[in-house]
């Protein structure tokens, strides 16, 4: 299943935790600290580790991240990261942390985009990006530059689960299809 998909309820949910409770950007740190640490490779070993129980698991992962924030977790916080680690979603968390912002970003009436490129995009390339964008969508924009070498040239546009694709790779294996099914 791909991470978006596992990754939107959980995010839902916590939203309209946070707007409920006004805590809004606490969460935006929470989520921010739980994608960096779970990110980390030894993390991730950590917790693929058979030899670790669920108990051990948790006690790190909220360690770390209270760390990270300098506050103890809430209760929601850490039922939150219970129930990634208990459902084995402990690799959804970037994706949850980035389905939060743009939740965020929509009730606030803006839109977060990921842009990526073969290549570094130039200051007056982002600008275009974020004022055709900005027209297109009539709204505040925001976006975010990646770079993805195996693209060769072109951009991916994506924001939530919808996808611009418009680079040389996505062409040239759009061809290949129509010629093999020739």
């Amino acid at each position: 299943m791909e991470l978006s998909t596992i990754a939107k309820p959980y995010a839902q949910a916590i939203f309209e935790i946070a707007g409920q409770s006004k805590s809004v950007s606490s969460w935006s740190d929470f989520l921010a600290a739980a994608s960096a640490i779970m990110a980390d490779k030894n993390t991730k070993a950590f917790i693929a580790s058979p030899g670790k129980s669920k108990d051990q698991k948790f006690e790190l992962i909220s360690a770390l991240i209270g760390k990270t924030n300098s506050r103890e977790l809430s209760k929601q916080e850490s039922a939150f990261i219970n129930l990634i680690l208990n459902n084995d979603r402990s690799s959804a968390i970037s994706s949850i942390a980035d389905d939060f912002e743009s939740a965020v970003s929509n009730a606030n009436k803006s839109k977060n985009f990921k842009v990526i490129s073969a290549f570094e995009l130039s200051e007056a390339e982002q600008k275009a990006i974020v004022e055709d964008l900005t027209s297109k969508h009539k709204t505040t924009v925001a976006v975010e530059t990646e770079i993805d070498k195996t693209l060769k040239g072109g951009v991916i546009i994506k924001e939530g689960d919808k996808v611009i694709d418009t680079s040389i790779k996505a062409k040239v294996d759009a061809l290949s299809v129509s010629l093999s099914v020739n």
